[in-house]
This record gives structure tokens, C-alpha cells and sequence, in this order.
């Protein structure tokens, strides 16, 4: 599993080349495999933004690096982190219900630092999970097994597997029974 960690707070950059320069060093790798992954990944992520095929959708997030498990459903207008999307892992069965943003990182301007955090954190969203319409989830949230995350929720830590969350910041409203097998119905 990927772990989390600091990054470099926000400067804007005079130049679109000391942005290339700096982003490609921060990154360890060369001006032009940086360019080439950042446009791959805005390509991928604006086609599968506005495609109406859910497997299509699914697969082009794959391409850009996120780990996606078996008969997940990511619904229309999903934003999976721009910048780092090889930190989210959504795993079987879960989805998305449309106009979600998942993002891994909170990257503020330098102004901010001593107040809070610039940081990279993984997200993993569980096997059976879904993720209200319009919900956002934040770094460094696991949401649990067969969770729901209510639509328009704001959601960041732990979320206990076989709840359902709602709110800003989410918290818990109700606890499934988890003793019975929801997937055996997939078989």
C-alpha cells in the first residue's frame, strides 16, 4: 500500500517551463515524461468525466493509474484526483453515484504552512462501498466495507465498515448487521 506523506507547498510558478521544471523534479523523473504523464492523465480523466459507458469509465481511470476492482460503478462527472491518482484504490463492487470528487492530496499556497498540512494520502474505498451523488471524499479516508457515504457528504478519516455516513464532516447515522454475506448474491 502506498503510504502517505508531505509535499511542497503551493508557489505559483513565473513560467509554464519552471512549472515543468520544478513538478518534473519533485517527481524524480524527466521534463518530458512528466508533460506526457500530465497530459495522458487530463486526457483520460475529461473522456471519462463526460462517457456514458460505465466500463468505459472504469477502464479509462484504470489508464491513468487508479486501482479499480471488479464490477465497480463509477457513475457520470467523477473526478478522481487530478494530479495523483495512483493513490486511490476502489475496490469490487463498489460505486460511485456521479458528481463525486476523490481526492488524495490538499497541496495549499505557502502561506499556509505552520497552519496546516501540504500532504499526499492514499484513499481506499472498500469492497461493496457506495458513494452518495455529490459526495466529496478527502485524503487519507478508507471508507469501510458496504459503507455508504450519504449524497452530499464531506467525508475524511475511518469510515466504519457497514455504516452509512452523512454530513459535513461525515459522521455516522446508522450500523448494518454484518453478519450476513451481501456478495453471495453475485455468485
Amino acid at each position: 500500500m502506498i503510504k502517505a506523506r508531505i509535499i511542497p507547498y503551493y508557489v505559483p510558478n513565473k513560467s509554464f517551463a519552471e512549472q515543468l521544471q520544478k513538478s518534473s523534479k519533485r517527481r524524480e523523473t524527466g521534463r518530458f515524461c512528466f508533460l506526457i504523464q500530465r497530459f495522458r492523465n487530463y486526457l483520460f480523466q475529461s473522456l471519462a468525466y463526460n462517457c456514458p459507458i460505465n466500463s468505459w469509465r472504469v477502464q479509462l481511470h484504470r489508464m491513468r493509474g487508479v486501482r479499480i476492482g471488479r464490477n465497480v460503478m463509477l457513475g457520470m462527472h467523477c473526478v478522481l484526483d487530478n494530479a495523483h491518482p495512483e493513490y486511490i484504490q476502489i475496490e469490487d463492487y463498489a460505486a460511485l453515484a456521479g458528481n463525486n470528487y476523490v481526492i488524495a492530496h490538499s497541496n495549499p499556497y505557502m502561506h499556509f504552512k505552520g497552519r496546516m498540512l501540504s500532504y499526499l494520502a492514499p484513499v481506499v474505498i472498500r469492497r461493496g462501498a457506495w458513494i452518495g451523488v455529490s459526495s466529496t471524499i478527502l485524503p487519507g479516508t478508507d471508507v469501510g466495507e458496504c459503507a455508504v457515504v450519504s449524497a452530499g457528504s464531506t467525508a475524511q478519516g475511518v469510515i466504519p465498515a457497514h455504516s452509512i455516513v452523512a454530513g459535513n464532516p461525515a459522521s455516522v447515522t446508522k450500523q448494518f448487521n454484518a453478519d450476513e454475506d451481501v456478495f453471495s448474491c453475485y455468485e
